[in-house]
């Protein structure tokens, strides 16, 4: 069988990513370009992102085919992500993204972003097959997903207020330890005891399988703000441990519980937060009782990226699911909008 191969981009916030894969879900090249000029601001300018974008997307393309050894007239469709996002920065992805498809007469495939982040898992797990249930953990989005085909999915559990990302990156903020706080939190909390403060969980209901971070991100401020210097010096990691535990438990309970009563035998990690060490062993762990199997992508296909966009566009490239060049973007938040 002759290969076909997707050309796709990635343009959700502040890093422009150009990647080309096939229909089997190789990945042949996945570039990344990201935007160090927003870390002095402590987080992204809208303005600059789309601006970057701009600067680095046809540099990228080019290099993609180079790297890959491939021309454009060897693409079979193009792929891109309108949802959700910094919606300046999505068009330029979108904008670049229809012009080529108009151009070369190929079929243009819009994504979601975060099922983008799903998506990522079949790259390096291959056997992955529905149906299966995602957690959805990021920045921006805290959501549980069961999928009964790789085209139909229905939402189970979603926030009601704030995502998981968000609580890391206030903790890290309040501590005055930098962005994003994911990461820095994670490090920290391995040589923290997670026991050290018990911070509220919501939502406890077994019936439930929503999510609330509002509270938990009042509660941290009111303790830190309530506490001496020299406890927040001496017991960081303790802190950074407790707040982690805060975040990952409901994650870890109200998966395995969800994939345990309707006999889902897979849990897929999707997101940046899906990089957290203590979520993808807590998870796994838990899972394991009940002979469910937990997949997470590695670090590099946890962070936004084209491979991901182009895997989440094979199942509706192989169907047909196209979509017209009056197509535009969206800002609205979920894993149901595209």
């Amino acid at each position: 069988m002759i290969p076909q191969y997707i050309l796709a981009f990635e343009s959700s916030c502040d890093d422009t990513s150009v990647a080309i894969l096939d229909t089997e879900y190789n990945v042949i090249v996945n570039l990344i370009s990201s935007q160090p000029e927003h870390i002095e601001f402590g987080g992204i300018l809208p303005e600059m992102a789309s601006r970057l974008h701009l600067r680095h997307i046809l540099t990228l393309t080019k290099k993609a085919l180079d790297i890959s050894e491939l021309n454009l007239s060897d693409i079979s469709a193009i792929a891109v992500s309108i949802n959700p996002g910094l919606i300046g920065s999505l068009i330029v992805g979108l904008a670049f993204a229809k012009s080529l498809a108009w151009s070369l007469s190929l079929p243009l495939v819009t994504v979601n972003h975060m099922l983008a982040h799903i998506f990522a898992n079949c790259i390096e797990h291959k056997e992955i097959k529905p149906p299966f249930l995602a957690m959805v953990v990021s920045g921006g989005h805290t959501e549980l997903v069961q999928f009964d085909t790789l085209v139909s999915f229905q939402i189970v559990g979603k926030t009601l207020d704030d995502a998981a990302g968000e609580s890391f990156d206030k903790t890290a903020k309040l501590l005055g330890l930098g962005f994003p706080g994911g990461p820095i939190i994670d490090d920290l909390a391995k040589n923290g005891n997670p026991d050290f403060i018990r911070f509220p969980r919501a939502l406890p209901q077994k019936d439930n399988f929503n999510f609330s971070y509002s509270g938990l991100k009042t509660a941290i401020r009111t303790w830190l703000v309530n506490q001496k210097p020299e406890i927040l010096n001496d017991k960081l990691p303790d802190i950074a441990a407790s707040v982690q535990q805060a975040i990952i438990e409901p994650l870890v309970n109200k998966s395995v519980l969800w994939a345990r009563q309707h006999k889902i035998p897979y849990i897929l990690l999707a997101g940046g937060v899906a990089a957290n060490s203590a979520l993808r062993k807590q998870v796994t762990q838990s899972a394991a009782k009940y002979g469910i199997k937990v997949f997470y992508p590695s670090t590099a296909f946890c962070m936004d990226n084209a491979a991901m966009v182009g895997a989440a566009a094979i199942p509706k490239f192989l169907v047909g699911d196209y979509a017209p060049l009056t197509v535009n973007v969206s800002s609205k938040k979920g894993t149901r909008t595209v």
